[in-house]
Formats: C-alpha cells, sequence, structure tokens
C-alpha cells in the first residue's frame, strides 16, 4: 500500500446504464402483513418515478410507488466520511408493499418510469410474506454480527480486516431456502467513513437481502461520533454518525435516528435495542424496551427474543475481563431486572468476535444445571455472544466463568428453529461449514412462561 506498482491499464470500461436501479433489500414493516423494499439507483425523482410491480404468483401485478432519499457531504459528522471517504450515494428508494397474505410467495421487480413513459427494470425476485403474529408455523431466524464485506479477488481494501465475512455470505445462501429472517445486530460494513463500501456491501447480500427480510441493529461502527448524541464518545463511525445505516436500510422504527423497534413475526417477538443510545433505567429506549416486553401475548408469540450490539449481558471476552467486566457499564445492572420481570428467552449481542452461550443466568448465578435440553420453567434468561460474522477474531480470557457453557473463537451465526408454540431449537453454526456445532432445545407449555421466578412477579402477602 506504501509503495503501489504499476502493473497494467485495462482497456476503458463502462457502465450499460450507470443509473440502473441494484441491490434490492426487504425489511420487515410496521405492520405484520407488510414487506419494505429499498435500493439504490442514480435516478432522482425529477428524472424517473421509482416503483415496484409485485404479485402472487399466478395472479395480476399491482405496481407500488417508492419514496427517495439521499444525504450530501454535509450530513456527515467529520472524516473520512466528509473528506476523503465522501462519495455521492446516488438515491435510496422504498416502497412498502401492503396487504399480503400469511406465509404466500409473492415475486417483485423494482422500476423507474422515465418522462417519455420508458421503463428501466431491475432484476425480477421473490419473497415469502410474514406470518400473522401468533400463527402456528415452521419460522427459522439467523442472528449475527460483526461482518462486513470483502473482496472475492482478494485485492487489498480500506478496512481490510473481515476474513469471514465471504464464508458467512455464502453459507447462509447456500441455506437460503431454509431461512426466514436475517438480523445482523450491528457493526455492518464498517466503512467507517468510506461511503463506496457500503455498495460494495449491499452487493454482496443481495441474495440474501433480495430474498427474505435482512434487519439491522445499531453498532458502533454505524453510529458512533464525538458530540454527535452518541452514548460513547469515540469515533468508530469514521464520520457517518448513522446516517448511512439509517438510510441504506430500513428498520420500522418510529424514528430511525433511534435505532430501536418492535418486530412480531409468528411465534417470535424481537425487542431490538440500540447500544450506541442511552438504554439505562429513565431513558426513552430504557421505555421502550419494557414496553417491548410487557405487552407481548406470550399465549400465540411464546419466543421473546433481546438483540443488540454491544454486550449488555454476558461475556468472558479479554477486552471485557481485563476491565473487570462482563460487558458494558450499567448494562446487565439496568436491563437485567426486565428480562427477569418478563422472561425474556434469549439475548444476542455482537460487538465481541466471537461466540458464547451461557446456561439461563440471573445475577450471575446458573438458574438452571441443564445445558443441551430446557424443558418447563426457565428461571433465568440465556445469552449469547455471536460476534462472529466474520471481522478478525477476539480472544476469550482464561478464566472461565460458571455461567459460560460454550465458547468459540471462529466465524459463525446462531439459527433459531420455532417448530410451534412449545418446541424451539437454537443452533450455532461455523460459517465455515454451516454444520451445528452447539445445541440445544426449549420444550414448554405456555404456564411455565405464567410462573413464577426470582424476582418475576409482584411482592404478595398472607394476608386475607
Amino acid at each position: 500500500m506504501s509503495k503501489p506498482v504499476l502493473v497494467a491499464v485495462s482497456n476503458t470500461i463502462s457502465f450499460v446504464n450507470p443509473k440502473a436501479p441494484v441491490f434490492p433489500r426487504l425489511a420487515l414493516g410496521k405492520q405484520w402483513n407488510e414487506i419494505t423494499v429499498t435500493w439504490t439507483s442514480g435516478y432522482s425523482i425529477s428524472e424517473a418515478v421509482p416503483f415496484v410491480e409485485w404479485g402472487k404468483f399466478g395472479g395480476s401485478p399491482a405496481q407500488t410507488p417508492a419514496g427517495t432519499l439521499t444525504f450530501s457531504q454535509n450530513s456527515m459528522c467529520g472524516a473520512p466520511a466528509r473528506t476523503v471517504g465522501w462519495r455521492d450515494p446516488g438515491f435510496i428508494h422504498t416502497s412498502f408493499l401492503h396487504g399480503l397474505w400469511p406465509n404466500q410467495m409473492y415475486y417483485y421487480k423494482v422500476g423507474h418510469q422515465l418522462s417519455n413513459g420508458t421503463i428501466v427494470w431491475g432484476k425480477p425476485y421473490s419473497f415469502k410474506a410474514p406470518p400473522f403474529p401468533g400463527q402456528e408455523s415452521l419460522q427459522r431466524v439467523v442472528i449475527f454480527g460483526d461482518m462486513g464485506k470483502a473482496e472475492r479477488d482478494g485485492s487489498n481494501e480500506y478496512s481490510n480486516n473481515q476474513p469471514g465475512s465471504l464464508n458467512t455470505t455464502d453459507t447462509l445462501i447456500k441455506d437460503l431456502d431454509n431461512i426466514d429472517v436475517v438480523f445482523h445486530i450491528g457493526d455492518i460494513t464498517y466503512a467507517n467513513g468510506y461511503l463506496s463500501q457500503w455498495d460494495q456491501f449491499t452487493a454482496q447480500i443481495e441474495p440474501i437481502a433480495s430474498h427474505v427480510p435482512y434487519m439491522l441493529a445499531s453498532g458502533n461502527h454505524e453510529r458512533d461520533w464525538p458530540d454527535s448524541g452518541s452514548y460513547y464518545d469515540v469515533k468508530d463511525s469514521g464520520g457517518e454518525c448513522g446516517v448511512l445505516a439509517e438510510t441504506m436500510f430500513y428498520v420500522p422504527a418510529e424514528n430511525r435516528a433511534n435505532y430501536w423497534y418492535t418486530i412480531d413475526y409468528g411465534m417470535f417477538r424481537f425487542c431490538i435495542g440500540d447500544t450506541e443510545h442511552d438504554w439505562t433505567e429513565g431513558s426513552e429506549q430504557y421505555k421502550f424496551l419494557e414496553e417491548c416486553f410487557a405487552t407481548v401475548d406470550r399465549k400465540h408469540q411464546p419466543w421473546l427474543i433481546f438483540a443488540a450490539h454491544r454486550v449488555l449481558g454476558y461475556s468472558s471476552s479479554s477486552g471485557y475481563v481485563a476491565k473487570g467486566l462482563t460487558g458494558e457499564p450499567n448494562g446487565r445492572e439496568s436491563l437485567q431486572p426486565l428480562w427477569q420481570k418478563y422472561r425474556v428467552d434469549l439475548t444476542f449481542f455482537g460487538h465481541e468476535h466471537m461466540y458464547e452461550r451461557t446456561c439461563p443466568v440471573y445475577e450471575n448465578q446458573c438458574v438452571n444445571t441443564n445445558k443441551t435440553q430446557y424443558s418447563g420453567t426457565m428461571n433465568g434468561t440465556i445469552h449469547a455472544v455471536v460476534g462472529g460474522g466474520g471481522k478478525s477474531l477476539d480472544d476469550f480470557s482464561t478464566l472461565v466463568p460458571s455461567w459460560s457453557l460454550y465458547r468459540d473463537v471462529d466465524f459463525g451465526f446462531v439459527k433459531l428453529t420455532a417448530f410451534n408454540h412449545s418446541s424451539l431449537l437454537f443452533e450455532y453454526k461455523k460459517s465455515r461449514d454451516g454444520q451445528a456445532y452447539d445445541t440445544f432445545t426449549i420444550t414448554r407449555e405456555y404456564k411455565d412462561v405464567l410462573a413464577c421466578v426470582i424476582d418475576s412477579c409482584p411482592p404478595k402477602t398472607l394476608s386475607s
């Protein structure tokens, strides 16, 4: 990099249409029967009208208009995003497909109608509509963090330290027919202010994100910048300060500048947190999270999941342990009472580039002695660190806490499979081969969710 040598010069290369629509990415909407389609193009709304043509297979197509966003160099908070890393993003379009029938297959393609009536089409794609909240059907969810992107030809690039990224991407593509939703919980691209790498990332995940909803959580490499309102006063975003993540992808947040939101997907409820904004007791996000936990109907949606980027639960990574911690300061202290009160089943975190899974735990103590088969009342929450999506790996401490059941320094992801209201399968899979290396099952009835456990029910007396 310091002494480049010219090897050759290619013939002149040009695009057939440099403004053509590319890289569609699906997301779940605010309503259960809604899918959003977001894509990138070079067409402003003064040049062409963006829309999606879609319908059920065998049915007549509908056309739904799309909104258009972009951002300027002045929207960036600092260098390099505002200087050498800046590149015009083009235009980001999002269309909302409403009134979907549960679990039905749909086709779609994006288009731009020019002023002369000509339509510039994208490629054809398909997706499966979400299930109704509480609906009993096979539902499969993949969760990981910290993936980034990489060059397939092995060439170098800025921030070239995500060696597992392509393995994770390719393994998910191979199993795509057995995946319904993907959650990428922070540290998305590691562009760190070099904006063209967001296009590289959306191109890399296109086979996944164009077929199943690709949901994000915000991480430090998307959001953090001094004096910009982020919880941490560091420069990890390279000056992006959340603008790219909030614009390039859709999430059903009330305000995308605050990256927390609720997803109801069949038998699951997902409460997605934003660790780059204040989550402590009394904060706006804390109130949101409690409402998300409290309002789910566990009779119909028994599987309650919390996910966020930085570790707010339990981790024995060397980075935390060296500071005398097992997660972010004030993380578990603030949120563990909510997880216990509302009997959250599982939490997922990234940030630490490894895999770790705990026992059902409360206040540093295992509250269930089983390791691979859980039945009846759980008594606590199982925590998983799933930051092995692709970024160069971290190390564990030499001390293994009693609550840590499985630790692995490798690239991988977790897959959850809900078979019905009573049975859930958890699998940690390595990106190298897609095989499961850590698994457990949860089997229970509705009464087990209702049962009181430590600190989960209001105090009561023996008075008549």
